[in-house]
């Protein structure tokens, strides 16, 4: 991070670049460190913070002479290659606007996200398509296009751009049946820095490895953005999705920090073989995405004698809740409000006033933080919908403890109504997945009847465990309120997942058939 931007600044100066934050200064003090290791089945690809900084102002040259300008989309639509990065921080530099997008969208997902976001530009990797029929005239670059940008002139400097213009637009699951978009302002990156400090705990000499993909904003952001904030080698993974090549390239490549979702961690622990690596480098973990099991993270702990901090985020703010060095690890929490947020519990009804402790309400942050989104893409009524007064509000049900520390209760419209009381699956969920013969659980409403439902829950089993919905009922019996307790257990081979690994509450109950 340069000189010119610390930390206790809280925010950054009105000019200013999200790509020059992360790269300028790391190509002028450190041009021969490794940046990225790019990792495959048998391969390994290394660029050194001189070179991504060369190919970055190229490929922003190159979009510039294409007549792309200011503020326009450029959609990527690419697998996990170093050009994916490249290209998303060359967006950046010319002061357009990157739209990230997975590979694995269908050809209609894909254009639909062209079209909504007016994407004056896609580029497309390999085994990535468009439709012609759907491109309307937009620039289509693959490939060997890009090779052509990273080959021609250099642009002088990064873009001269406002912290507030708009740098990232990413599509999230909004309210309607079809994706909506989150714009980001350049700001952002500055925005990350109490978690770089407080969850993560960067510095120059560390090696992060994320296990994510990177379309994903949790890549981006810890495994690429917040590394090259301070300096520190990334190293990405694009070979096989095999849980247990993470502790190997934990000890291949020195990682001090490791970062996945909770499933990844459970999965490693299962099929790893933790003890056959050296995992001495690893300082801690980092996890994000879904809730960190007290089970799992005990199981976690003990396998590696590592700490495993958690934190919680949304793709309108990032993760802004967490522990970490700085934030003692409470079991069952997601930590404390990172030093520098502003951060309130509301009434989920009524005046935006503040809850005290030990009131359950929805989780806000203030809307002077630097990381908070400029808004939704061309939906104003959502917007409005998210602001309280001078607090956004994402849905997340929560409450503080007297020390501070974040309870989280689930999502506002996932709670379950049992016996007139309200009803938070995350709290069943907890008490389900300790249960020693339980790999993974969700937990929803079940109808039984057509103006009938019932709590249910939905069980994964652990490999060579019997189905045994009584075992499963008595044991919540004794660890949940009457009206908390699910009153059926559904087996199934695997939970609905997004893309980024989190269950779909509300595509349990189709699972069943």
């Amino acid at each position: 991070m340069s000189d010119a931007l610390r930390p206790h600044d809280r925010h950054p100066p009105a000019r200013f670049n999200a790509a020059r934050y992360c790269l300028a200064e790391n190509a002028r003090l450190r041009p021969d460190k490794t940046a990225l290791v790019l990792v495959g089945d048998g391969t390994e690809s290394r660029l050194s913070f001189a070179a991504v900084d060369r190919a970055v102002r190229s490929i922003a040259a190159g979009l510039h002479s294409l007549g792309l300008k200011q503020g326009e989309r450029v959609m990527i639509r690419m697998g996990n290659e170093a050009d994916y990065v490249l290209v998303y921080f060359g967006a950046l530099a010319a002061g357009l606007v990157a739209l990230p997008s997975s590979p694995q969208l269908t050809e209609g997902e894909a254009a639909f996200l062209m079209e909504n976001s007016g994407a004056a530009a896609i580029v497309v990797g390999g085994g990535c398509t468009v439709p012609p029929e759907a491109l309307g005239g937009r620039l289509l670059l693959d490939a060997a296009a890009i090779a052509a940008l990273k080959a021609g002139p250099v642009l002088p400097d990064y873009a001269d751009t406002a912290a507030d213009d708009p740098a990232m637009l990413i599509y999230t699951s909004g309210t309607t049946s079809r994706p909506k978009g989150v714009l980001h302002a350049h700001r952002a990156a500055f925005g990350r820095w109490p978690m770089v400090e407080h969850w993560i705990g960067l510095t120059e000499s560390d090696v992060m490895l994320h296990a994510g993909t990177m379309n994903w904003t949790y890549t981006l952001g810890v495994g690429l953005s917040d590394p090259w904030s301070v300096g520190a080698t990334a190293v990405l993974y694009n070979g096989p999705r095999d849980p247990a090549v993470w502790p190997r390239l934990i000890a291949a490549y020195g990682a001090t920090l490791f970062a996945a979702v909770p499933t990844l961690y459970r999965q490693i622990l299962k099929y790893g073989d933790l003890a056959q690596h050296d995992l001495s480098s690893l300082r801690h973990g980092c996890t994000a995405g879904e809730p960190l099991s007290v089970e799992l993270l005990e199981a976690w702990t003990r396998a590696t004698a590592k700490p495993l901090y958690e934190a919680l985020g949304m793709s309108e703010i990032s993760t802004y809740i967490s522990s970490g060095p700085t934030i003692p690890v409470r079991p069952g929490s997601p930590g404390r409000p990172q030093p520098g947020r502003r951060v309130a519990i509301l009434p989920v009804e009524g005046e935006p006033v503040p809850l005290p402790a030990g009131e359950t309400g929805l989780l806000a942050v203030h809307r002077s933080e630097p990381a908070l989104m400029l808004g939704y893409w061309n939906r104003p009524d959502e917007e409005a919908e998210v602001m309280r007064g001078d607090w956004f509000v994402g849905g997340d049900l929560a409450r503080l403890d007297s020390d501070g520390y974040v309870w989280f209760e689930g999502r506002n419209n996932d709670l379950m109504k049992a016996m007139g009381y309200r009803v938070s699956p995350n709290e069943v969920e907890v008490v389900l997945s300790a249960h020693p013969s339980v790999a993974e659980v969700g937990v929803a409403e079940l109808p039984v009847r057509a103006d009938v439902s019932v709590i249910c829950g939905f069980v994964v089993l652990q490999p060579g465990a019997e189905p045994d919905a009584a075992d499963l009922l008595a044991w919540c019996e004794t660890r949940l309120a009457a009206y908390k307790r699910p009153r059926e257990i559904r087996f199934l081979d695997t939970l609905p997942r997004t893309a980024n690994g989190k269950v779909q509450r509300k595509r349990l109950v189709e699972a069943l058939g």
